[in-house]
């Protein structure tokens, strides 16, 4: 029944029905008139992590670098989903990609191999000619597969052979015969663990060195190390049975490929030489610097690359030597000798250890001074400190210097401490970290982050085999967190820091894990096919400011094995960017919550140049 106006009006409920009228249509104004501008941060949200936040990871260059603006709409569902399966978006690419010429071969390094370059050099004399020398123009063809490419044979079995069609190259088979570095076994090449100096085997002579000097300690005290001229890199591959992880490092040079056969093996090791620029790692960073008659001529240029050494190694850190000038007594031996006696004795640095071993092979450990007191009373102040007013580490393409670094000090102006034994080193707190609250704060909850993200999305969200992985690379490593968290693996992984985001580099080696510094608007100093896993959260954002998207991809390409992965984690925008650039290369490509996309390279090849 109808009630009438006048009784509703007598019944006094008006006043509600007007306020919630206002109400309604308040609402529908907010609605229609108002963004919705929520701040999105990537890394933290997850569904599945039990729904407690997760704190952001290490900032690359500024404090909301892992947030999408808040002035940009946060996507729907729907929108997302569209954005990384390539659908009716402006993102879609064709890339007609081709098969780079006879010129360009499968094992072509952009920075290491540009002839022309190399051909206008004025000098060659200080290893100008293997160094860096970038083109103008990136690399924009696909490298050939070599005939008879296998997927890699797998670690632990690869330290001791790997198959010959996939690094066929016999020159130090028979430049090397007579000292076991690498001997052809079939369709294989088999490493018997020998050396220049290693002629008792290079077990024997790791022990050899610790009985040398017991401070050592093996993958306790010395836990980060750094083999200059590494040959096939046995040296690191056996101490990795010491929990020693070792930097490897020599020249592309007539010694072919070893790099690339101590990659293939699953060993760390990268492409550098001592010439006239900083090696790029940082300062005060290794336990240990070792050279077996690795050729290079310490005493060159009044000693540099000498200078170069204490720049990198820690303080109280170790310099094992074992060359001809330590044992024999040859003029031209002995003149290197006393030249040597010199430039440490300048340096401060002190022999702590000498010896002969059995098969007559010498070795002296000189140990770099933890106080900046002995060069206080040097009668002469020559070489110099450094001025290092910024106390930046700036060794990207940077001229060797003629002068001491200066010791690294703490927050109360004293020597910063030898880092704990490893491994407490990992989890404790670097030497090198800001002795403020808020630094210490950051890197543990990165620390704390990286594990439960690794525990619950990385093991199994992602489709990852990972007993098929070996060689990783984090190209934006930040405090190392995602190394850290596969530590327990038998992985090992080149932690990148990009030049253009905080320095965090003596972080890392504090924590015993390796890594060097990059730019990823250039090509890595790397074999191409060296890698199973390379890693990226939120690299490309800054990337995307300075260089082709489409560039960096290629040289992901040219580094990642056949059946590698690439995993990126970055905003959907970046992502969906990426996602189509892979496609085009016929990688499979997966996205997880529309944070990760995981791209698996193929054995795909474009069929004409």
């Amino acid at each position: 029944m109808a009630i009438p106006v006048e009784h509703f009006f007598k019944q006094k409920k008006y006043p509600f029905i007007i306020s919630l009228s206002i109400l309604l249509i308040s609402v529908t104004l907010f609605l229609v008139t108002t963004d919705i501008t929520t701040t999105f941060n990537p890394l933290i949200i997850y569904s599945d992590l039990k729904h407690q936040p997760q704190p952001p990871p290490l900032n690359p260059t500024e404090s909301d670098s892992t947030t999408i603006s808040k002035q940009e709409k946060l996507p729907s569902k729907e929108e997302e989903e569209a954005l990384l399966s390539g659908g009716n978006n402006n993102n879609n690419v064709s890339i007609d990609w081709k098969l780079c010429k006879e010129s360009v071969t499968v094992d072509f390094i952009p920075c290491l191999d540009n002839y022309k370059a190399i051909k206008n050099l004025k000098s060659r004399r200080h290893m100008e000619h293997r160094e860096r020398h970038c083109p103008e123009t990136s690399l924009d063809c696909l490298l050939p597969i070599p005939k008879g490419y296998k997927k890699p044979v797998r670690w632990p079995k690869s330290r001791d052979m790997i198959w010959y069609d996939n690094v066929p190259y016999s020159k130090l088979v028979e430049y090397k015969k007579d000292q076991h570095w690498v001997v052809k076994s079939g369709e294989y090449l088999k490493f018997p663990g020998g050396g220049t100096q290693f002629k008792d085997g290079v077990d024997h002579y790791i022990d050899f060195i610790e009985k040398t000097l017991a401070k050592i300690q093996w993958g306790k005290h010395v836990r980060v190390v750094l083999d200059v001229g590494c040959g096939v890199a046995s040296f690191g591959g056996y101490l990795l049975d010491k929990n020693v992880i070792t930097m490897s490092f020599a020249p592309k040079d007539e010694h072919e490929a070893q790099i690339q056969f101590a990659l293939e093996r699953g060993i760390p090791a990268t492409l550098s030489v001592i010439g006239t620029q900083k090696l790029t790692f940082p300062d005060n960073g290794f336990d240990m610097i070792h050279c077996a008659r690795c050729r290079v001529h310490w005493d060159a240029d009044g000693g540099k690359p000498l200078y170069e050494l204490n720049r990198i190694l820690r303080p109280g850190g170790y310099f094992a030597w074992s060359a001809t000038p330590v044992y024999r007594n040859d003029d031209r031996d002995q003149k290197v000798w006393k030249a040597m006696v010199a430039i440490t004795k300048a340096m401060c640095w002190k022999v702590v250890a000498k010896a002969d071993d059995s098969s007559g092979i010498g070795l002296v450990i000189y140990q770099k001074p933890t106080s900046s007191s002995c060069y206080k009373k040097r009668k002469e102040n020559n070489p110099p400190i450094c001025e290092n007013m910024d106390g930046k580490n700036s060794s990207w393409y940077s001229r060797l210097n003629s002068c001491l670094t200066p010791l690294p000090l703490d927050g109360k102006g004293k020597p910063l401490s030898w880092p704990m034994p490893w491994p407490q080193r990992l989890t404790s707190k670097p030497p090198s970290l800001r002795h403020d609250s808020d630094a210490i704060d950051e890197f543990n909850k990165d620390s704390k982050h990286w594990s439960q993200l690794v525990s619950d999305v990385y093991d199994n969200g992602l489709s990852i085999s990972w007993s098929s992985v070996r060689n990783v690379m984090d190209m934006n490593a930040g405090y190392a967190g995602f190394a850290a968290a596969l530590v327990d693996r038998p992985i090992w992984v080149m932690n990148v820091v990009p030049i253009d985001v905080p320095d965090t580099l003596s972080i890392i080696l504090d924590r015993g894990l390796i890594g060097m510094y990059h730019d990823w608007c250039e090509s890595f100093n790397t074999y191409p096919r060296t890698y199973d896993l390379l890693h990226a959260s939120f690299l490309f954002k800054h990337l995307d400011q300075r260089c082709d998207l489409v560039d960096v991809v290629v040289e992901i390409d040219r580094i990642l094995r056949p059946d590698g992965y690439l995993v990126i984690h970055d905003s959907v925008e970046m992502l969906s960017k990426l996602d189509p650039i892979l496609r085009s290369l016929h990688w499979s490509v997966t996205s997880h919550q529309n944070q990760f996309i995981v791209g698996r390279k193929s054995f795909w090849r474009p069929t004409s140049l």
